[in-house]
């Protein structure tokens, strides 16, 4: 999903798994140090190549290469932090530069999954002790003393016993010439000793976004470019079958206007028109005056309302797939004291970032240039090039700063679409989406259906669980990011457990959304989980601590799936203390709802204070966070900020968003009837980190999934009125 390595370990396109360094003298002087080694990964068969660039000028200028795209996550800050650390040098001395698609020195090099810490705490920390320890062993032989009798700090290297020093910028060429170090063997900061890590630093960016400086992939402008708009069928995998193209071109500023024939892959060259004029103004203008007959297809009769019927229909049926089965829970389910049923589900989700889609091409020569603010440029030069029919290493990738990703420009529909339009007019073009074809040609968080039941014993204890799990599917297979694993929590903690999955068929487009999967699953699970403890009798936390300590299947651990029930009850009880749970007393129509979730390797609990009107009208009081991602904080500002936004997108989501399919085709088309959350809606959000002894991951989305259930418990602790399906809807909740 984001780009995988290949079975075999090696790294598509790209270098093999050895680890080295090349060291080179910069053209005006200096010191460049190119780096290769493996990633430190979580499973054996993500063990690609990385690669991380120094260059240090005489002046001891450091300048260092981000790799990765910038969405928003604070990614161009953060990995250059953990070289600059490890090399010792003073963050006011560094500079950094974005770099372009280039997976020989580089690697992987995409933003998703919440990888970016994980992939590279290990790996850029020692690209930056191996440069440190050359110019240490430049010193030395400069002086004719031991190497051991050297130290560093802020880029000067020191011989204590003689009282001597030299700047980096002085050894920067004679380090150049020493052989490169073996990156296993270099010596890593004791966490204790760091200087930058750990510290909060403003995004390197920041002064230009908040200044409004020409910095995202809409305002790129290359000299000749040309504008252009695509219109493609409002139905999903629609072809088209004629348009007025000859019309549009005699209109004024129309340089062009030819139809586009694609293939079947969402994710590629779709049919469609193109327009293509002077300025964009323009040529949206024209698009309104396009006469098209198109083919809808089959998709043409599918809708929200269909899926859901078709789902519930599914539902009075046993599950077409087993995803897990343990114990009996009919026999359990039996002899329960009580059993408790609920059916829930949530709606496709767009992204809604707030830069529409755009790419600007040039195709000249058999060569493709791309500026892109894409989320994955490999894969999106890889598109290209077998559309286009060139060799791959003709077409190179700007990586632009996106204006919010959220898994969307995972995708690179928008790449190819400017690549194909540039070869057909034969000049630089930039491709602009507007907002309805944002909306309405989005790969989808899917749309779902659970259908639980729960069984306590005489005592309240958790005796059975069952989910009935209807998703979406073309073809027989699960749509994308559309799927659920076994391990889903209390998958093991509950001796008589089954999980079941039957499949509705949709043609609509679907794909990662921040947190995928997990911020749908969040929702259903955590929230049945309170309804068990409500009518349990228990205290919500309390109930979810017994699950927590619950005995396992004989000869299971109670941390499967890796999944550590000991990190998350740190974090719960973190939670309930910070926002004072045991000791709430609340006005009338105001609860406080908790819930947790373990996603992309780090483990949240979230509780919610909310407050409901008689007219329904939901009022976010507060939000308190408690987070285990290891270790290290890497930016504790920009840590926050990652765990506040993960809440508030979590909670516009909740209150305001959903896509409904008529006839085959989006209804929704703007802010104005899918909006994120408004700065007037937002609460404010504490965020408390637990530090344990694990590696540090990442942040961008395990933040996000418990906060839409906490919402929802909280509006039940309000009302009494349980939300089982998303968004929420106001008149569901008004007092009678």
């Amino acid at each position: 999903m984001f780009a995988e390595p290949a079975p075999d370990g090696r790294r598509r396109g790209g270098a093999s798994r050895r680890a080295f360094l090349k060291v080179g003298l910069a053209a005006a002087g200096g010191f460049l140090l190119d780096a290769t080694l493996p990633a430190v990964a979580r499973a054996a068969s993500a063990a690609a190549s990385l690669n991380a660039y120094i260059h240090i000028a005489p002046d001891g200028i450091v300048t260092i290469a981000s790799k990765n795209p910038e969405i928003g996550q604070g990614i161009k800050t953060m990995l250059p932090m953990l070289i600059a650390d490890e090399l010792d040098v003073d963050w006011k001395d560094v500079r950094i530069e974005q770099a372009m698609l280039d997976p020989a020195r580089y690697g992987q090099q995409f933003a998703g999954g919440s990888r970016a810490t994980p992939l590279n705490w290990e790996p850029l920390r020692r690209v930056g002790a191996a440069g440190r320890q050359m110019l240490v062993a430049a010193a030395a032989d400069t002086w004719d003393v031991p190497a051991a009798e050297c130290h560093t700090a802020s880029g000067v290297v020191h011989h204590a016993a003689s009282g001597r020093s030299l700047s980096y910028g002085r050894l920067a060429s004679k380090a150049a010439s020493l052989p490169a170090p073996d990156l296993r063997a270099v010596r890593l900061k004791d966490p204790k000793d760091f200087k930058i890590i750990g510290q909060p630093l403003p995004g390197t960016d920041s002064p230009l976004v908040v200044t409004g400086k020409p910095l995202f992939g809409i305002d790129v402008s290359v000299p000749g470019m040309l504008h252009a708009v695509f219109e493609k069928c409002p139905v999903f995998g629609g072809r088209i079958v004629s348009a007025n193209t000859e019309a549009i071109k005699s209109l004024a500023g129309i340089r062009d206007a030819f139809i586009v024939k694609g293939g079947n892959n969402p994710q590629g060259l779709r049919d469609g028109v193109a327009i293509v004029a002077d300025n964009w103004w323009t040529a949206n203008k024209a698009r309104k005056k396009l006469q098209i007959v198109w083919d809808e297809g089959a998709t043409a009769a599918q809708s929200s309302a269909g899926l859901a019927s078709a789902a519930a229909e599914l539902a009075k049926g046993a599950p077409a797939s087993s995803l897990r089965s343990d114990g009996n829970v009919a026999a359990a389910l039996a002899g329960a004291a009580r059993v408790i049923e609920a059916a829930y589900a949530y709606p496709f989700l767009p992204h809604i970032s707030l830069e529409p889609q755009n790419c600007t091409a040039h195709v000249h020569d058999g060569k493709v240039e791309i500026w892109a603010p894409t989320q994955n440029p490999g894969p999106g030069a890889s598109l290209v090039a077998s559309t286009l029919g060139v060799p791959e290493a003709n077409v190179a990738v700007h990586i632009i700063r996106a204006g919010g990703g959220f898994g969307r420009r995972l995708r690179n529909d928008y790449m190819v679409e400017a690549a194909w339009i540039a070869k057909t007019v034969g000049a630089p073009v930039k491709l602009l989406w507007n907002r309805q074809d944002d909306m309405r040609h989005d790969f989808y968080r899917p749309a779902g259906f659970h259908f639980f039941k729960g069984g306590l014993d005489a005592t309240g204890r958790l005796i059975a669980f069952s989910d009935h799990f209807v998703t979406l599917g073309h073809g027989g297979t699960v749509a994308d990011s559309a799927t659920m694993t076994a391990a889903e929590f209390p998958a093991g903690l509950v001796d008589n457990l089954d999980y079941g999955m039957s499949l509705v068929q949709s043609g609509v487009p679907t794909g990662p959304l921040r947190a995928p999967r997990s911020n749908a699953l969040a929702f259903v699970f955590q929230c049945f989980i309170d309804e068990l403890a409500h009518a349990a009798g228990k205290d919500p936390v309390s109930f979810r601590l017994a699950l927590l300590d619950a005995a396992s299947q004989p000869g299971q651990t109670r941390s499967g799936a890796g999944f550590d029930t000991g990190r998350m009850r740190g974090v719960l009880e973190l939670v309930a203390e910070k926002a004072g749970w045991a000791k709430r007393a609340l006005p009338k129509r105001t609860g406080m709802g908790v819930a947790f979730y373990f996603s992309h390797l780090g483990y949240f609990a979230e509780i919610v204070q909310a407050s409901v009107a008689a007219s329904g009208d939901v009022t976010l009081d507060k939000v308190w966070i408690a987070g285990d991602i290891g270790s290290q904080i890497i930016n504790p500002s920009n840590a926050e900020n990652q765990a506040q936004g993960a809440a508030l997108d979590g909670l516009g989501a909740a209150l305001g968003q959903a896509i409904t399919i008529e006839r085959g085709r989006v209804v929704e088309a703007n802010f104005d009837t899918v909006g994120p959350l408004r700065i007037g809606q937002a609460p404010p959000v504490e965020v408390h980190f637990l530090t344990t002894a694990n590696p540090p991951t990442g942040l961008g989305e395990p933040a996000l999934p418990p906060v839409i259930p906490a919402l929802c418990n909280a509006i039940f602790a309000a009302t009494g009125k349980r939300v089982r399906r998303l968004p929420i809807d106001p008149a569901e909740l008004r007092s009678a």
